[in-house]
């Protein structure tokens, strides 16, 4: 008898979800609403669209997100084998080219004989029939699914916004002003190109940018911003100071041959791999196309800059984790229903996945009969499960994996040596716990 799973959504976590279930035995129907029916912030028909930065973050184990993205390789993730092969030059991070990157999943799925592409949009949940249901629909999830997420759930949904970051064309730069370099690395060119400002020039930029016009929130918008991205003309009203210490510091990045440090930087990041697109790193926004180009054309070597994209703000709709989720990613009123991705309440392309992961293994067991599990809380993904499901529901709100997340530390171990033994625990851990699932 084909066990048989249905999964509501085609970004990254829905993706990875059918992925899993379908390498499982069990036969996957995954419906996108993509291209009858784009969100705001979507502008492709393939599946896995990657809509705000080209760039997975850091790739280095010692770090939480590279460690998590090590996980997931060794869990068989068909999106990080994906991310891996389609990747651009961005130092230490994993960037990449957005649309092989799209393209390559799209032709994985499809192909694939035990999953089933359906592209038509679905408006509410299918009934309890005892097969799992996977509901991945992303940060902009419709008004209808929302309102059936309601119903079922008894909460009120909530939002907060993320905003998207400009990308430019390369040859639209002034590379006699722009210079390539990665920071604190002076034995080789860099992988980011950078735009330097002296002082004056940050203090017009800063004016500029404060004054600019913005994009007003619909009527029943609330504006609620996820403090790892927030938009940079908000950051700029938090301090003269702010953008200094975080996307615009110059630390590390002096122009090779000179011995000043400028007093701001603009970091632009290898958008794809015919190296003819960048992004701006850090420069989500909120502001109006017009103030865009007109404001952003005043850092030195954009003067007449092209925008193959500009930014803009969407919506991110997230549950209330901890009052409804179980660790095993089922809601807690339904449990053959399972929620993953940014829905699911976590923060990020890498953590939306990995939570798609979490519930294509688990739906999988449940179709043929087998025990529900959860990472160990030692591990990258098991940290994110706990932050799920263990912070106080007053308090929650989605993040990014962090090892503020993991376990204390038994003993003291120096804080240079916290990342490699980090990795070496719970890379450990991880191989134990996939060993019992056998």
């Amino acid at each position: 008898m084909t066990q048989k799973i249905t999964i509501i959504g085609g970004g990254l976590a829905g993706c990875e979800a059918a992925w899993q279930a379908a390498e499982r035995g069990c036969q996957v129907t995954l419906y996108d609403m993509k291209p009858q029916r784009l969100s705001p912030a979507h502008h492709s028909p393939l599946l896995a669209e990657l809509v705000c930065s080209n760039s997975l973050r850091s790739n280095a184990p010692t770090s939480a997100v590279g460690l998590l993205k090590e996980e997931m390789r060794r869990l068989d993730s068909l999106l990080m084998r994906v991310a891996d092969a389609t990747a651009v030059p961005a130092g230490q991070a994993l960037a990449v080219d957005r649309e092989q990157f799209s393209t390559q999943i799209t032709e994985a799925l499809k192909l694939h004989p035990r999953i089933t592409v359906i592209r038509e949009e679905v408006l509410e949940l299918p009934p309890p029939e005892g097969q799992p249901v996977i509901l991945a629909t992303g940060p902009l999830t419709s008004e209808s699914m929302t309102e059936a997420l309601i119903n079922l759930t008894g909460r009120d949904r909530l939002a907060f916004y993320d905003a998207i970051a400009p990308i430019i064309v390369k040859e639209s730069l002034d590379m006699e002003i722009v210079y390539q370099k990665s920071r604190w690395d002076d034995d080789n060119p860099g992988d980011y190109l950078n735009c330097a400002m002296d002082r004056l020039q940050y203090e017009n930029f800063l004016e500029a940018l404060k004054a600019g016009k913005t994009v007003p929130l619909k009527d029943f918008e609330e504006a609620k911003y996820f403090e790892g991205c927030l938009p940079i003309e908000v950051m700029a009203e938090r301090g003269n100071e702010t953008l200094r210490f975080g996307p615009m510091k110059p630390v590390g990045l002096r122009r090779p041959n000179s011995d000043i440090t400028p007093h701001a930087v603009v970091q632009l990041r290898q958008e794809n791999h015919e190296n003819t697109l960048y992004n701006m790193v850090g420069f989500q926004t909120k502001l109006t196309y017009g103030e865009q180009k007109r404001i952003f054309r005043m850092i030195p070597g954009m003067e007449k800059a092209e925008f193959a994209r500009l930014g803009s703000l969407h919506r991110n709709t997230f549950i209330c984790a901890p009052e409804l989720l179980e660790p095993t990613l089922q809601l807690k009123t339904r449990p053959d229903l399972f929620l993953a991705g940014q829905l699911s309440g976590v923060e990020g392309y890498v953590e939306s996945t990995a939570m798609g992961l979490l519930a294509g293994i688990n739906a999988a067991r449940m179709a043929l009969g087998q025990s529900l599990v959860s990472p160990p809380p030692d591990t990258s993904l098991g940290a994110l499960i706990t932050h799920l499901t263990k912070t106080d529901p007053g308090h929650f709100q989605p993040s990014n994996v962090n090892f503020g997340l993991f376990p204390p530390w038994e003993k003291k171990v120096p804080k240079k040596l916290r990342g490699e033994l980090r990795a070496e625990i719970s890379l450990a851990s991880l191989a134990a716990w996939k060993q019992e699932m056998t």
